[in-house]
Parts: C-alpha cells; sequence; structure tokens
C-alpha cells in the first residue's frame, strides 16, 4: 500500500469513527430533557454542516492529482482538525 493509499485509509477511519461518535451523541440528546436536547441539536446541526465540509474535502483528496496533493492534505487536515475541535469542545460540554 503506497504512502498515499495508507493516508488516505486512515483518515477515513478517523472520519467515520467521529460519525459515529456523532450519532452516538444524537442519541443521548435524544432522551435528555427539553432545553438541552434543543442545546444539543442545534449543535449537532453545526457539527453535521462541518463533517460534511470534511467529507467534500476528503473526496477531492482521493482524487487529487499529484501537483494538488499536498495542498488538499493541508485543506483536509484544517477543516478536520476544526471539526474535532468543535467536536471535543461540544462533547466536553455533556
Amino acid at each position: 500500500m503506497s504512502t498515499r493509499d495508507n493516508y488516505i485509509a486512515i483518515m477515513k477511519s478517523q472520519l467515520d469513527d467521529l460519525n459515529a461518535s456523532m450519532g452516538e451523541m444524537e442519541a443521548q440528546a435524544k432522551i435528555a430533557k427539553d432545553d438541552v436536547r434543543v442545546k444539543c441539536n442545534a449543535e449537532m446541526i453545526k457539527l453535521r454542516d462541518q463533517s460534511q465540509l470534511v467529507m467534500e474535502k476528503f473526496e477531492e483528496l482521493k482524487i487529487a492529482g499529484d501537483g494538488s496533493w499536498a495542498k488538499l492534505v493541508a485543506e483536509t487536515e484544517k477543516v478536520r482538525d476544526a471539526f474535532i475541535h468543535s467536536f471535543q469542545d461540544f462533547k466536553s460540554q455533556l
């Protein structure tokens, strides 16, 4: 497996894990008190939007040519890191 293929596999695994964790948090939010549920739902919408952005960048990364690979890696990692930070911040508030 090439370094590029390995990188893509690791990134996919990380994103899958984050999305699975978000699903678990959504399930917990459904049984929370009304005021907490409303706040959680609003925050989950923001997280889903960030997740979608990361997935779009990831899809671009998978098909990127050698010339744009390094730039897309940096962009993808930037949006992924912002998503992880937002996710962890939200999770710490629960």
